[in-house]
C-alpha cells in the first residue's frame, strides 16, 4: 500500500494509494474522503493550538458610546487579557447594523474577525429587509456565545393617568395614542408593534432618528409612550422625569427591582429583550469557536466583567454555540411574524 500526499490548511497530509476495487473508483475516493475529513479535523484543532497568534478585530455595527459599542468594549476587553492579543473595536455604523454585520459575514473564517451582533440586524432585518439583505445570519455567521439580555421598559410621561400596564391598554382602546421609537424597524419599534398584536390596540408609531428626541417628547407630552432601554429609563424614572409601566422581559431588571414585568402586570406572556452576542464568519474550525466560547464564557464570570455590565443594565446570559445558534434561529421566527403583523418595511 503506496502513500501519497496533499495538503489540507497548510499541512502536508497522507493519502492512500490503494489497489482497485470493485465497482470502479468509488471505493478509493470514499477512503480518500474519509481520510481528508479526518486530518481536516486534526489540521483544525493543530491550527486552535497558535491561535490567536496576531491581533483581532470586533466588528460593531453601531457607532462608539452605544450601548452595543459599551458591551463590545467590556468583554473585548476582557478577551484581549485572557488570549494575550489586542482586539480592536471597529466601529461601523449604518444601515441599522448591516454594514458590520455584512463585513463579518464576507470576512476571512480564521478566528480573527468576530462580531458584536445584536438582535436588529441579526433577528429582526432579515423580515424588514428580506431578499435585500446582504447576507444570511443563520448561513453566513457561525454562533459563539450570547453575552447578554437588554431589558426594555414601558414609560410615559408622569403627567399619564395610565399607572399600570392594565390602565394602559384601557386608555389605548379608549382613544388613540402615540408611541415613539428610533425608527422603523427597530427593537422600540417592533416591542410596539407586539404590544398592539397581543393587547389588541391600535397605538400609532411615530419614528425618530434616534430613541433620545423620542424621550424628549415623551417628558414634554408631545406623545405618551416608548419602550427605551433599562440603562437610560431607569435614571430618568428614579428622577420622577419618566413613569415607569413594565419592565419588557420576564424577569424584572436589577436597575429597578420594584417595577413589575409587563407580562406580570397585564398581558401575560410579553417579552422582548435586546440581546447580543459574539460571532464569526461561518466555516471558521471550530476549534476556534470552542475556544472563544470558553474565553468569553470565562470573561463573563469574572466579578469585574460582571460589576461593568450589570451597571449598564446588562444581563449576562452566556451560551454554548449551539445554543445561541437556537435561540437566534427562534429570534428571527418570531420577528418575522411581528414584522408581518405590522406591515412595516425597512427605508
Amino acid at each position: 500500500m503506496g502513500v501519497n500526499s496533499l495538503r489540507v490548511m497548510g499541512i502536508l497530509t497522507p493519502t492512500l494509494a490503494l489497489p482497485h476495487q470493485g465497482g470502479g473508483n468509488r471505493f478509493l475516493d470514499t477512503v480518500r474522503l474519509l481520510i481528508v475529513a479526518w486530518w481536516s479535523v486534526a489540521a483544525g484543532a493543530a491550527f486552535a493550538q497558535g491561535y490567536p497568534a496576531k491581533p483581532m478585530r470586533m466588528l460593531v455595527g453601531f457607532p462608539a458610546g452605544s450601548s452595543l459599542d459599551t458591551a463590545a468594549r467590556i468583554v473585548g476587553g476582557k478577551l484581549s487579557e485572557l488570549l494575550r492579543q489586542n482586539i480592536i473595536i471597529d466601529n461601523r455604523a449604518g444601515a441599522a447594523g448591516n454594514i458590520a454585520t455584512e463585513i463579518a459575514a464576507r470576512a476571512r473564517p480564521d478566528g480573527y474577525t468576530l462580531l458584536m451582533g445584536a438582535n436588529g440586524a441579526l433577528a429582526i432585518n432579515p423580515a424588514m429587509y428580506g431578499a435585500k439583505l446582504p447576507f444570511d445570519t443563520v448561513k453566513d455567521l457561525a454562533p459563539i456565545s450570547k453575552v447578554a439580555d437588554v431589558a426594555n421598559i414601558l414609560v410615559v410621561n408622569v403627567q399619564s393617568s395610565a399607572n399600570s400596564v392594565e390602565q394602559l391598554i384601557a386608555l389605548a382602546k379608549a382613544g388613540p395614542l402615540l408611541g415613539g421609537s428610533s425608527g422603523i424597524g427597530s427593537p422600540g419599534h417592533l416591542a410596539l408593534e407586539l404590544f398592539n398584536m397581543m393587547a389588541s390596540t391600535k397605538i400609532v408609531h411615530v419614528s425618530y432618528k434616534a430613541s433620545v428626541p423620542a424621550l424628549i417628547d415623551v417628558m414634554a407630552g408631545n406623545i405618551h409612550l416608548i419602550f427605551s432601554t433599562a440603562a437610560t429609563a431607569a435614571p430618568l424614572i428614579k428622577a420622577g422625569k419618566l413613569k415607569g409601566l413594565g419592565v419588557t422581559a420576564l424577569k424584572r431588571s436589577m436597575l429597578l427591582p420594584e417595577l413589575p414585568t409587563i407580562s406580570e402586570t397585564g398581558l401575560a406572556g410579553f417579552e422582548v429583550s435586546g440581546w447580543y452576542g459574539v460571532l464569526a464568519p461561518a466555516g471558521t474550525p471550530r476549534p476556534i469557536i470552542n475556544q472563544l466560547n470558553a474565553a468569553i464564557v470565562t470573561a463573563l464570570q469574572m466579578p469585574d466583567v460582571r460589576q461593568s455590565m450589570l451597571a449598564q443594565g446588562f444581563e449576562i446570559s452566556p451560551s454554548t454555540p449551539e445554543e445561541f445558534g437556537t435561540f437566534i434561529r427562534a429570534e428571527i421566527a418570531k420577528w418575522g411574524r411581528v414584522v408581518k403583523y405590522s406591515g412595516a418595511k425597512a427605508n
